[in-house]
């Protein structure tokens, strides 16, 4: 199949000098970032988990871009079938395709433009990139009154979990609460998926639906088709920056590695000092049978990061309209908070956020042996050495490099100090257990060996 696809969104006005630099990134790098993203788009509802899976097998797919006066057009060769019904494509794949434009190419254009004043190693620069993408992709609106809740949890979790998910993205949307989430299958579509019944019902036809991702994971966890706003950050560290910033309240559901990642960022963030003022609820919330799921976490949290990390943690288990009114009544106080220090409603400019969090990691061999893991720490330094650990099992399960690792290298090697890699062993053997690692069905092969 050949097809050619017309601008939409905020790529359908474009200058002839901008469409003539995003041609010129056709050579490089960022476009064989670009080609991977498009295909991961055109994926969606796939059954693997696998980015290297998804490129072996459409390794004949290829884009191009074709200049035109009244902006740029995406080509496409050999795409996946599945995008498209009755020969044309599916509206919503056809809208995300040119986000990865803009994000991948129009992202790499704008960083080699300001390469002369911008320092991807000065902490405010980066916050300024990650502002700088969410508001080119027009994702950031200074209008809207804080109701952005941000949902996290795992793209493998089982029908219980899922429906638990919808639940409560029904009771959000039913009190005109907006969700954003990685964007993928599982726990990242459910609360999507509920929320847009509890906007109908509330008759509201301006339901946000936020999806942040990244390159190197989007191919395992591909757009669900609930999502109308779609932004790709350059790496990880600055997607988790993304969720921080745009959040007025955190949902973790069930989910395995990538889950603890994203929670150990969070608390290593808020356990800063210069935060300890912030207003951000985060609120851990699950079905019934989820219930031993959270006290491991919980157990985790205290044995390593102590009793005041827990506290920033409130547990709420089988009672979807409890979590949705305490959000909401939080959406106020987050609201008064914001106003009272001349912080924006739509981006948290005046949180905290120390260098280690903001660093890319690189999760190869090397790196992961190397990570600084024992309790001998203060809180926060030992919260992002843990996120790294995560991370790099993260890029181990499911990214085209770390799979491409493991398979040259054998699994990479965690050791550390005795008393925290059993706590962690015992952690990520429960979740291998509970078949939180990869999508039900797959047989999971550990990337990691915890070293005692």
């Amino acid at each position: 199949m050949h097809v050619q696809l017309n601008p939409l969104g905020s790529m359908d006005l474009l200058s002839q000098l901008e469409v003539d630099h995003l041609k010129q990134n056709t050579q490089q790098e960022a476009f064989r970032l670009f080609r991977n993203c498009c295909l991961a788009v055109l994926n969606v509802g796939s059954h693997t988990d696998s980015s290297a899976e998804i490129y072996e097998q459409f390794s004949d797919f290829a884009v191009n871009l074709i200049s035109r006066e009244r902006g740029i057009k995406i080509e496409l060769f050999n795409p996946p079938q599945s995008a498209f019904v009755d020969g044309k494509i599916i509206k919503g794949i056809h809208e995300h395709l040119f986000a990865v434009l803009r994000d991948i190419l129009f992202y790499h254009s704008r960083l080699q433009s300001s390469k002369n004043w911008l320092d991807l190693n000065n902490s405010a620069h980066i916050t300024h990139t990650v502002f700088d993408i969410l508001r080119n992709a027009r994702v950031i609106d200074a209008s809207n009154e804080p109701n952005m809740i941000v949902c996290w949890g795992g793209h493998s979790i089982n029908e219980v979990e899922y429906k638990y998910t919808k639940e409560v993205g029904y009771e959000l949307g039913l009190r005109g609460m907006d969700i954003c989430t990685g964007c993928g299958p599982g726990a990242m579509k459910g609360p999507m998926k509920g929320a847009t019944i509890g906007h109908n019902k509330q008759r509201i036809s301006s339901g946000r639906y936020l999806g942040l991702t990244e390159p190197s994971i989007i191919a395992a966890e591909p757009p669900n088709p609930i999502v109308n706003e779609l932004v790709i950050l350059p790496d990880i560290e600055k997607r988790l920056e993304a969720f921080v910033r745009v959040a007025h309240g955190i949902i973790i559901f069930p989910g395995g590695a990538g889950t603890a990642e994203e929670l150990l960022y969070l608390l290593g963030i808020m356990l800063n000092e210069e935060n300890q003022q912030q207003t951000l609820p985060i609120i851990l919330t699950g079905p019934k049978q989820s219930e031993a799921y959270f006290g491991e976490i919980a157990s985790f949290i205290e044995n390593t990061l102590g009793s005041k990390a827990l506290k920033l943690i409130e547990i709420i288990i089988d009672d979807a309209p409890a979590v949705a009114r305490k959000l909401k009544l939080a959406a106020t106080e987050v609201r008064h908070y914001r106003k009272s220090v001349g912080d924006a409603y739509h981006f948290n400019w005046t949180l905290q956020i120390e260098p280690d969090f903001q660093q890319p990691f690189i999760p190869n061999h090397q790196n992961m042996a190397a990570l600084d893991l024992h309790l001998n720490q203060d809180s926060a330094t030992l919260a992002a050495n843990l996120r790294r650990a995560f991370s790099g099992i993260v890029a181990g399960n499911v990214k085209d490099e770390g799979i491409k690792a493991i398979r040259q290298h054998g699994p990479f090697q965690i050791s550390g100090e005795p008393k925290l890699m059993q706590m962690m062993d015992t952690l990520l053997q429960a979740f291998v257990d509970q078949g939180r690692m990869k999508l039900p069905g797959s047989k999971y092969e550990p990337c990691y060996k915890v070293v005692r």
